[in-house]
């Protein structure tokens, strides 16, 4: 199973991305998605995550009321649309793909097949 997420880029304060991340197989969705990031130094953070029909979403905190998490199953495609981006949301994303039959999940460990990522950063 390959991700290929795309979507990143340089914006400014209060500006908009929409991140997408597709994958190459028909059974998408059988897979509970979700989006993570990393600046250099850290650990790899939850970002969000959508079940398999996209019923059911999770949200870290201070990303909470900015960022929108959506699927397409009939494009294989799932979306992070990400609104008054901030500098600390400067980071790598990366889309992970889940197969073990969950809703969803923040552990980094439930997730069988990841992205390349893509660059986001905020200027101030």
């Amino acid at each position: 199973v390959q991700l290929q997420a795309s979507g990143g880029g340089l914006v400014q304060t209060g500006g908009s991305l929409r991140l997408s991340c597709t994958v190459s197989r028909r059974t998408f969705y059988i897979y509970a998605m979700g989006w993570f990031r990393q600046v250099p130094g850290k650990e790899r953070e939850f970002v969000a995550a959508i079940s398999r029909g996209g019923d059911s979403t999770d949200y870290e905190d201070s990303v909470k009321g900015r960022f929108t998490i959506s699927r397409d199953n009939a494009k294989y495609t799932v979306y992070l649309q990400m609104n008054s981006l901030k500098p600390e949301d400067t980071a790598v994303y990366y889309c992970a793909a889940s197969g073990r039959g969950l809703l969803t999940s923040r552990s980094r460990s439930e997730y069988d097949y990841w992205g390349q990522g893509t660059q986001v950063t905020v200027s101030s």
